[in-house]
């Protein structure tokens, strides 16, 4: 009898699913290349050597699994994984990190944010859109501050603006 109820509700909790049309099952997106996220990485590395700045540059793809992860041979080892988490907030929140820094200041409505497991709200996470599509994020960390790392990330994007656009 119980196996009979799990099964009746299981057919009623999937009945809607399966009025879907097939456009509506399948979704579609558009992604970097591998190659196109490893150039801006190396754009993005680049403008910060350029600045007597090192650095790790991660880039993610839009769900923020990443795609690229560079270290500059001097940066610190904290550098790689804060990097990433920049890149993987400005992706998640869909917001660019130092947007962020301002917008959870304590006391603000968002400033449980900082709190999230893996959120890093420090400049220097940038958001790669083209088209009005978020194609993933920039991470830089290594640079004295969030400004600097900002210019780095926009620099690499800018330097493959041209391949994004569709």
């Amino acid at each position: 009898m119980r196996t009979r109820m799990i099964v009746a509700g299981l057919m009623l909790a999937l009945a809607p699913a399966s009025q879907l049309s097939a456009q509506e099952s399948v979704v579609s997106y558009k992604a970097m290349s591998p190659e196109v996220a490893l150039e801006l990485a190396l754009a993005a590395l680049k403008s910060c050597r350029d600045g007597g700045y090192q650095v790790a540059v991660a880039v993610v793809d839009r769900f923020g699994v990443t795609q690229v992860m560079l270290r500059d041979r001097f940066a610190g080892p904290h550098t790689p994984p804060t990097a990433a988490g920049k890149a993987w907030t400005a992706v998640s929140f869909r917001t660019d990190t130092s947007d962020l820094v301002t917008a959870t200041q304590p006391g603000s409505p968002q400033a449980g944010l900082r709190s999230l497991p893996g959120a890093v709200i420090l400049g220097g996470g940038i958001q790669v859109q083209a088209g009005g599509t978020t194609l993933g994020a920039v991470g830089v960390s290594g640079a004295p501050g969030g400004e600097a790392d900002d210019a780095c990330a926009k620099a690499g994007i800018e330097a493959v603006r041209d391949k994004l656009e569709f």
